[in-house]
């Protein structure tokens, strides 16, 4: 089995699901007592966000290339950004490295296209939803993405940060979520991507009628299927 690099703790609330979810599926796949061969390098969130909000990309992308070296240096053969919004600066980090970037949105738009859908509700962090490099991404595979109104992102750009990347999981906030989900399958949307890793800590399949794709679990079972091929 190939090693698998995690560029990780954006937030480590989601990265902790990546490791487990990585090890499930290699253990589905392997049987017995088999685990992945991982490397990881996990960031402090709060230096990252700072810039986010600042609009520095730059440095979003100086920092997390370097650490992506790290990871590389550490004897990954394929490396995964753990953060749907992170890449924005997807290209400037695989710039940086010399193994393959195995990137979110690919890997989700390969399974809504398997599954048979063809127009998407996205929910993720306002960069996610509003910005081009990810919902530009999903359309060069075909789809077509809906994305909620400006109150609506706001509220779900507010969670993500205030709530789910501290670990706080609330019923008013999956509730709010809900009602935006329905929203979008009434303008619609066919299925709703969990386009920020931490949103399955608060919507799941049981919650809402309409297909979920989480992101954190596409990437995570594409990135064993590779670390196998």
């Amino acid at each position: 089995m190939k090693t698998i690099g995690l560029l990780g703790g954006m937030s480590w609330e989601s990265t902790s699901l990546y490791y487990r979810k990585i090890n499930e599926a290699t253990r589905l796949a392997l049987g017995g007592l088999h685990s992945a061969r991982v490397v990881m390098v996990s960031v402090d969130f709060s230096e990252i966000e700072q810039l986010q909000h600042a609009g520095d990309w730059t440095a979003c992308a100086e920092c997390l290339s370097a650490h992506a070296r790290q990871v590389e240096a550490a004897g990954a053969d394929l490396l995964l950004i753990c953060t749907n919004t992170m890449h924005k600066v997807a290209a400037e980090i695989e710039a940086a490295i010399n193994i393959p970037l195995l990137h979110i949105a690919d890997a989700t738009a390969a399974r809504i296209i398997t599954a048979g859908h063809k127009t998407v509700g996205l929910l993720g962090t306002r960069f996610t939803m509003k910005e081009e490099f990810y919902r530009g991404r999903l359309e060069q595979h075909g789809l077509e993405v809906i994305v909620p109104d400006d109150h609506d992102t706001q509220i779900v750009h507010r969670v993500i940060y205030d709530e789910l990347c501290r670990g706080a999981v609330k019923d008013k906030s999956r509730d709010a979520f809900v009602e935006i989900i329905a929203k979008l399958g009434s303008r619609g949307a066919q299925c709703i991507i969990e386009g920020c890793t931490e949103i399955t800590l608060l919507v799941q399949a049981g919650h809402v009628d309409i297909p979920l794709f989480d992101t954190t679990e596409i990437h995570a079972e594409e990135a064993v299927a590779e670390a196998l091929h």
